[in-house]
This record gives C-alpha cells, sequence and structure tokens, in this order.
C-alpha cells in the first residue's frame, strides 16, 4: 500500500530530509516556509503502478494511484468518489482558436465542483487515520467548501476561514455541508496566517497546501489522469492557472513521478497562468528567483487572487523543470476565455479556472504553441462558483410578450446583426 513506498520528506529550501514516520508540517529548521515534498521507492512503487497494473485495476478514482500516495483510503470511502474527470477534446474551441488538438480536463465536475478535491481526499484519509476529529482550512472558498464536502459524511468536523468577500454561492456551499465558517475582515493571506496560529493552539489538523505535504500529493492525481486518459502519451503543453502555485506544483510532481516510473519519456511543458493583479510567481520566474516576494493582489478571480503564494517554490520548479514558462492575463482577457469556453466547448467555468485558457491564448498568439502542439487545459472549478463574475458582458435575456409575434420581430433583429 502507499505508506511503504514513501521514503520521507525533504524540504523545498534547505534540502534537508525528514523519515517517512515524520507527523509534521513543514521543515522544523525553515519554518512554515519550509514546504515539504514526499518521496517515494518508485522502484517498489513500480510494481503496482504500470500501464498493465493500471489497466486491470477496478478501481477508477484517485486511489487507484495509491501506490505513490502517502495515505491509505478509508474503506469504504465515504461520499462520492474523487478522480476520473473526463478528458474533452474540444474540437470546435481548437478550431476556433488555431489549435488542432485541444483537449480539456474538466475538473469542475468533480463532487463539489473543484479541483480542490483532490487535495481534500488526501486530508480526509489522513485524517482518519491519525484519529482527528478537527480538520481546519484557510480558503478563496474552494478548498474550505471542497473539504467541508468531503468531511460531511464521515465523522470530522471542518472549521473554515474565509476572507469576508468571499464569493456568495461558496459560502452558501460551505453553509449547506455544515462547516464553522469563520469570514475574517480581511484578505485570504490573512485568514491563511490565522488558521495557522489556529492549528498550533488547539491541535486541528491542517488542511491547508502549501504547508500540509500530504495535499500537494492529491493535487499530482490529475496528471497521471491526464497521460493515463491519453493513452500514455504525453501532450505538448498543460496549462493551469496559478495562485497560491499548490495546483501548479501538484501538476509537476505528478509529471515528475510518472517519469521516474518509466510511464514517460518525454515531459510536457507546464504552463502557470496568473491574473496580471495577482503575478507574485510569475515575477519570481521572470527574474530567476527560487522563490516569491509578496504583492498586493488585485483580480476578479479570486481563487487565484493570492498576495503571498504559500507554494511557489514547488509551482517554479514544476515549471522551469519542464521548460515551460508563466504567463500573466488581464481580466478581462479572463473573463473573454471563460465565454469562448463556454460558448465553443460547453464549458461554464469559473474566472480561476478559465485563466489557465486565457494564458494558452496568449501563447497561442505568440506563436509559443504551434497550430498542431496537443494542449491540454485544466478547468478547475465549475462557473457556478462565482456565477455572477463569470456571466460578466454576456448579453442580457430578451424580454418579449406572450406572443408569436414579438418572437417574429425578436428573431429577424437576432438574424440581421
Amino acid at each position: 500500500m502507499a505508506r511503504s513506498n514513501v521514503t520521507g520528506f525533504r524540504c523545498v529550501l534547505c534540502d534537508s530530509r525528514r523519515p517517512a514516520d515524520f507527523t509534521g508540517y513543514t521543515c522544523p529548521d525553515c519554518g512554515d516556509e519550509g514546504i515539504l515534498d514526499v518521496e517515494y521507492d518508485y522502484e517498489r512503487a513500480a510494481l503496482d503502478f504500470n500501464a498493465e497494473a493500471l489497466a486491470a485495476n477496478p478501481r477508477s478514482d484517485i486511489w487507484r494511484y495509491s501506490a505513490v500516495l502517502p495515505a491509505r483510503p478509508p474503506e469504504p470511502w465515504p461520499g462520492l468518489p474523487v478522480g476520473n474527470t473526463p478528458l474533452i477534446k474540444a474540437t470546435r474551441l481548437g478550431d476556433h482558436v488555431g489549435l488542432s488538438d485541444l483537449w480539456i480536463k474538466h475538473d469542475g465536475l468533480l463532487p463539489t465542483g473543484s479541483f480542490k478535491d483532490r487535495a481534500s481526499a488526501l486530508a480526509v484519509a489522513q485524517a482518519t487515520e491519525r484519529g482527528v476529529s478537527i480538520v481546519v482550512g484557510a480558503s478563496t472558498g474552494n478548498a474550505a467548501s471542497s473539504m467541508a464536502g468531503l468531511a460531511a459524511p464521515t465523522p470530522l468536523r471542518t472549521v473554515i476561514f474565509v476572507p469576508d468577500s468571499a464569493p456568495a454561492p461558496k459560502l452558501a456551499q460551505l453553509r449547506t455541508y455544515g462547516a464553522l465558517v469563520v469570514a475574517v475582515q480581511g484578505s485570504y493571506d490573512q485568514a491563511f496566517d490565522l488558521c495557522l496560529a489556529a492549528t498550533r493552539r488547539f491541535g486541528w489538523y491542517s488542511r491547508n497546501t502549501g504547508y500540509n505535504p500530504v495535499l500537494s500529493e492529491g493535487k499530482k492525481t490529475v496528471s497521471f489522469e491526464v497521460v493515463e486518459q491519453l493513452g500514455w502519451q504525453p501532450p505538448d503543453w498543460i496549462a493551469v492557472s496559478v495562485g497560491d502555485g499548490c495546483i501548479v506544483g501538484g501538476v509537476g510532481k505528478g509529471l515528475r513521478d510518472l517519469r521516474q516510473l518509466g510511464l514517460m519519456g518525454r515531459m510536457p511543458r507546464v504552463v502557470g497562468v496568473q491574473a496580471e493583479g495577482s503575478a507574485a510567481i510569475y515575477q519570481a520566474w521572470k527574474r530567476g528567483a527560487k522563490t516569491a516576494d509578496p504583492v498586493t493582489p488585485d483580480t476578479l478571480a479570486d481563487s487565484i487572487s493570492v498576495g503571498q503564494p504559500r507554494d511557489a517554490v514547488k509551482a517554479l520548479t514544476a515549471v522551469r523543470d519542464s521548460k515551460g514558462q508563466f504567463v500573466t492575463v488581464s481580466d478581462e482577457a479572463i473573463i473573454a476565455a471563460g465565454h469562448l469556453l463556454g460558448h465553443h466547448a460547453g464549458i461554464f467555468a469559473e474566472p480561476a479556472a478559465s485563466t489557465a485558457f486565457a494564458g494558452v491564448l496568449v501563447l497561442r498568439q505568440r506563436g509559443d504553441i504551434a497550430p498542431d502542439d496537443r494542449v491540454v487545459v485544466l478547468v478547475t472549478g465549475n462557473g457556478l462558483k462565482d456565477p455572477q463574475t463569470t456571466a460578466q458582458s454576456t448579453p442580457e435575456p430578451l424580454s418579449i410578450a406572450p406572443k408569436v409575434s414579438a418572437l417574429d420581430d425578436v428573431l429577424a433583429a437576432v438574424d440581421s446583426r
């Protein structure tokens, strides 16, 4: 099982190692900034994680990849399964933007409508293993509602810190799932710091990616699914929106795992896309730094509105190791990309999720992405998470009298455009 293949934890800052039975969150020498990376015995893991074994594995959720995960799932798994989201060939959208091999990995179809379910599943598993009763997390909304939703079918209780600017639909999810919701009068970064203080004071289990190293391991499963769904033929590019850096860091870790396991030769180029108003990691990448300096975030894409990225080192590693790149996009470009996803692919993505596609459009326009390159865009959140922002600049409904003649007039006006 997964735990027998974990060999230890490595600090991304000082490179020091901790043993496999280490139960802390971050490097004791580097403090909260010393994010840990889980290491495995890949030779042993490959006995269960290979193309033949996976083809014969009846599980379809993320736990089919247990050989390189650091926790065991509770059996039976409580609630809805996590993973196995569709990889969609977006032919009409690709034709519209000049990409003949465009794919959308739609994680907005996970149980709570967010990619963050992959990490929350690991949190449920490890918290259950440890016998804790309360899980705590800070979030702009998605990670919080994910944790609360996945914990709801279990005895675990959740305490969630959010900035008081979090969108109402995400708060509605949290309240419906039964979480104790604490709306912090401040930014996401202030909510995160308060959450860490509460974790230390009360001994609660932390569901904070960029702090708890187990959670990034759940996020990497999207890379396994993408490559497996493409018949073990990796794409040329994988694009993902970036806030804290946790998702893109997990994507990179998953790709490195596949290479270590001998399941992938060529490394896809990872594209990290940030909003112009929240581009701390992009700025670090551009100047060649190892980590990011704080910024004052200002973007309508709330899920990636982060001033102090907690997982910048892993994010930068993911892009640099793959010879990829970071790009930034305006809020206007984010909204426009979301409309394209809806109009030409039938995918309703929240602004933070459509940010990834906006970045692909930038690279296509520059000529960095060729017309026949295979491109995978990660859609990380459902548009129902923030429908008011998502629907910006779309036409208002046409209001008519309840008679056919009024409809005739409207259709004539539409046809004349």
